[in-house]
């Protein structure tokens, strides 16, 4: 139960056969990220658990669910880009309905990432979820 423009990274990683020119079209979705405003690189969005520094900033609005993130390094940066494409513009609900594990699985990123960057992913995870729970 992805969203429109996740379905979108599955396509285009169906086209990308190796691994590397898919750890590219990560970045490079990172890159085209607008930067989150830096009065909003606070304690209270950090994320814990991620080995660069991550901060995610989530909104729901009219019971939909949208966030913006950043990232120090530029693979973190392009996860946080991949799990907006996942979440955003769903509701509450949907937000936890969502097997984020099974659905990067589909991207192969759970084999492809270290165990630290699998540990920050996880984290960013838990906080979209915690959020949007708190919200319900």
């Amino acid at each position: 139960m992805a969203s429109a423009a996740f379905e979108e990274i599955v396509e285009d990683f169906e086209f990308l056969e190796d691994w590397e020119d898919r750890y590219r079209h990560v970045i490079e979705q990172g890159k085209a990220m607008d930067p989150l405003d830096e009065s909003l690189k606070v304690p209270a969005t950090k994320v814990d658990g991620c080995a660069s520094q991550v901060w995610l900033h989530p909104t729901v609005e009219e019971g939909c669910f949208h966030f913006d993130g950043e990232s120090d390094a530029l693979i973190v940066r392009g996860l946080i880009s991949v799990l907006r494409s996942l979440y955003n513009g769903l509701t509450l609900a949907e937000v936890l309905a969502v097997d984020a594990h099974a659905e990067l699985g589909r991207l192969g990123l759970n084999e492809h990432l270290s165990a630290q960057r699998s540990n920050g992913v996880r984290s960013m995870i838990e906080r979209i979820r915690e959020t949007a729970a708190a919200q319900i």
